[in-house]
């Protein structure tokens, strides 16, 4: 399926790498060969999504960008460098959609018939084995050394002790300049190296993406919508005795309880704007999930969206997604730009679907590699969350191991 859609200037494929949920629609997903597109940047970004959605009533695919912020509320800016250059929203309409679930592939999209199905799987299966190309080394480069971190980090704590805010996601990037690579073989071995449930291998012309993200953002099933915000985390260990004592020890870590209690907070003021009243509840609190190099505590929250709302204001009213920006949100918000030294882009939004229905289901876009291989630019970001009784070492270290599988894949 991968291989065969990467011939298209515009396909996104989504793959949960057989993580067992309840919340799972299909294995993995493809969506390949735009037949129109809607690209815009923050302004009128979601009424421009809800009336593409309108006027085709079909399958949509596509992201929407961090600095949507600059639309969702008023008086952002977003004026770091950006060497990616995403735009803030772009969604496609596929001609062809496949859906793995089982050994059961379903092939539709546009003007499609059984034989033209037939046709499709047939080239999928002749299609020749993609090899793995080695990918070019390049020199890792940073806006925030250490010291500059620790500085910044000290400097977050200090307005959370004025009262500025209680909680702060800080990320920093790490770039290559003037490297040429092939992106799929990129995605191969990131999703090799670190398997998660919402990996994603997503082109749009010049600019792709490879995706090991273990977070969901929201889900909207019927009538019912759950955010799945992830808030504490600490590295596995290879024996698995230690491995099961480090599990307990994030599940009993009370710095990461709290901060986790305070995303969830977060994700249930949000989506009570658009819920129906008394529907918001936490269905799970401090779930412990096991990933390749990390244990993650997650946290489940569900909502029933008030009847005939626009799908787009239940998404507008939780954007950005708590987990990556912290509280009270505008407050972080306009931290999260002075503090950092670049733009986010696409790191930190989300990359999912949309069916004809206005159901939806979309990531988080962490644990990313960001290429455009026009400019020759490649980044990937990570980040984590400051509270004023956090460790700013530890905090770095946090940073650090976030950016291991990425790092591992194009250091060796």
């Amino acid at each position: 399926m991968l291989n065969w859609s990467n011939q298209f200037n515009i396909c996104c494929f989504l793959d949960n790498n057989n993580y067992a949920s309840i919340y799972h629609q299909n294995e993995a997903m493809l969506a390949a060969d735009a037949l129109d597109t809607l690209s815009c940047q923050a302004g009128n970004a979601f009424s421009s999504l809800q009336q593409y959605h309108q006027t085709h009533q079909d399958w949509l695919f596509g992201h929407l960008a961090y600095d949507l912020k600059n639309e969702t509320f008023t008086g952002l800016f977003s004026h770091n460098k950006d060497g990616i250059d995403f735009p803030d929203l772009f969604f496609f309409r596929p001609r062809i959609i496949m859906l793995l679930s089982g050994h059961e592939v379903r092939i539709g999209g546009w003007d499609m018939d059984e034989n033209a199905a037939r046709d499709i799987y047939a080239q999928c299966t002749a299609a020749p084995v993609h090899v793995t190309q080695h990918t070019p080394g390049g020199t890792v480069q940073v806006h925030l050394d250490k010291q500059q971190y620790l500085d910044a980090v000290k400097g977050l704590q200090d307005h959370i002790h004025r009262g500025d805010c209680y909680e702060v996601n800080f990320c920093r990037e790490n770039f290559i300049t003037d490297i040429t690579l092939d992106p799929l073989s990129l995605f191969e071995k990131l999703n090799k190296v670190s398997p998660s449930p919402f990996a994603a291998y997503y082109r749009t012309n010049d600019l792709y993406m490879a995706c090991s993200s273990p977070e969901r953002f929201m889900q909207k099933h019927g009538a019912e919508v759950i955010s799945q915000p992830i808030k504490g985390t600490i590295r596995r260990a290879d024996n698995p005795v230690v491995d099961e004592q480090r599990r307990k020890e994030l599940q009993q870590n009370s710095k990461e309880r709290a901060e986790n209690v305070m995303v969830v907070d977060l994700v249930r003021n949000d989506l009570s704007h658009t819920a129906q009243r008394g529907s918001v509840e936490v269905t799970e609190l401090f779930g412990i999930y096991s990933f390749a190099q990390v244990h993650h505590m997650i946290s489940t929250v569900r909502a029933i969206p008030e009847a005939n709302l626009p799908f787009t204001e239940v998404i507008r009213q939780a954007f950005p997604m708590g987990s990556m920006t912290g509280a009270p949100k505008l407050s972080v918000l306009q931290l999260i730009e002075q503090y950092e030294k670049s733009r986010r882009g696409l790191f930190s939004g989300a990359l999912g679907y949309i069916t004809p229905e206005g159901d939806f289901d979309f990531n988080v876009v962490i644990r990313s590699i960001l290429y455009n291989a026009s400019r020759r630019y490649l980044s990937f970001t990570t980040g984590s969350a400051i509270t004023y009784y956090a460790d700013p070492v530890k905090e770095w270290e946090e940073c650090l191991l976030k950016a291991e599988a990425m790092k591992k894949i194009l250091e060796g």
